[in-house]
């Protein structure tokens, strides 16, 4: 069974700005499904396509069987969603959050007291439900509003950089209930900028940049397309006229067959078959260009390095500032 079966979606707005292009999606029942790109590449805007929120303006789309456009009502009751802000009324306790919840989702009266309990269970909340959510850490608010999209036990979540914000220890913690969920049956669409979340998460993950998917496949597969391992190496001076003439040097020894070469925040990184045989060579080609390598390390390559393959842009950069703010300032605004 398939639980979204999204055909080449477009989104152009009022003033003729495309939000998405041409995005292709297809996810059975029962994965947890990355969606990765640089903020401004339209993840956002299509997650808001799937769950009703924005109407496309060309493509088919299906969620859990039903058509986003003739069935939203529909489509909404089938889901839940957790946006990047979270949507719980502060001056609740957590219990009375995940009660309105309950109601707002029509779940029967005779069921709402073992799904509320068994809900703040599963978040790690039971201790505090009493608790007004404004005493609340940020991760205990985000964990509430996990509670609160599942109240309805809904067969498909979309998660929008769910862990944005948060310390390592309290994303960590929102990991092992967003796999619970998952290992209990419930499909997980997740957009996140942290690479590392994607990785651990996801059984398989789709990059958009401009409005398009660039590429989709499993996270180890993704990873075997750098090719081979990657060279960082740090410099004494990385500026960008050092660091271009790093990377020069770099692609003219010869060294690295079908290799890339990129710029870092402290120098130059290599991805290639040969960058543990060939790395001591190419720090010997940078001393005779008179460039200072203070620091060398070769290593398997991460969803880092093939973001930044992908897309040119470091996980988390902004690609393009002035079409997410247009999106902001638009929104809803479709022709």
């Amino acid at each position: 069974m398939t639980a979204i079966d999204a055909r080449h979606i477009e989104l152009t707005y009022s003033d003729g700005t495309q939000a998405v292009e041409d995005v292709t999606i297809d996810i059975p029942e029962g994965e947890f499904f990355g969606f990765l790109g640089p903020n401004g590449a339209g993840k956002t805007t299509t997650i808001k396509t799937l769950v009703t929120l924005l109407q496309p303006t060309g493509g088919d789309i299906t969620v859990n069987g039903y058509d986003v456009e003739a069935q939203p009502q529909a489509v909404r009751e089938s889901i839940g969603y957790m946006a990047q802000e979270t949507s719980i009324d502060e001056e609740l306790t957590a219990r009375e959050n995940v009660q309105f919840a309950c109601e707002a989702y029509g779940v029967p009266k005779a069921e709402r007291t073992e799904r509320i309990d068994e809900l703040l269970e599963l978040v790690d909340l039971a201790g505090v439900a009493d608790k007004v959510a404004k005493e609340f850490s940020g991760g205990m608010k985000k964990r509430l509003d996990v509670a609160t999209a599942l109240v309805h036990s809904p067969p498909l979540v979309f998660l929008d950089e769910p862990t944005t914000g948060l310390d390592p220890k309290a994303r960590i913690r929102l990991w092992e209930y967003f796999r619970n969920i998952n290992e209990q049956g419930t499909t997980v669409f997740l957009t996140t900028q942290y690479l590392e979340e994607a990785d651990e998460l996801c059984d398989r993950l789709s990059v958009i940049q401009d409005g398009t998917i660039v590429a989709t496949d499993s996270p180890d597969a993704l990873k075997s397309q750098v090719g081979g391992d990657v060279l960082e190496i740090a410099l004494v001076d990385p500026t960008d006229e050092t660091t271009t003439r790093a990377r020069r040097v770099a692609r003219d020894a010869g060294l690295f067959e079908e290799g890339t070469v990129e710029t870092t925040d402290q120098g130059i990184s290599v991805a290639s078959e040969r960058a543990r045989q060939a790395g001591p060579d190419l720090l010997v080609a940078l001393r005779d260009a008179d460039i200072t390598v203070t620091g060398f390390d070769v290593r398997s390559p991460t969803l880092d390095d093939v973001f930044l393959a992908i897309t040119g842009h470091p996980a988390g950069e902004q690609a393009d500032d002035e079409a997410t703010e247009r999106s902001a300032e638009l929104e809803g605004e479709v022709q």
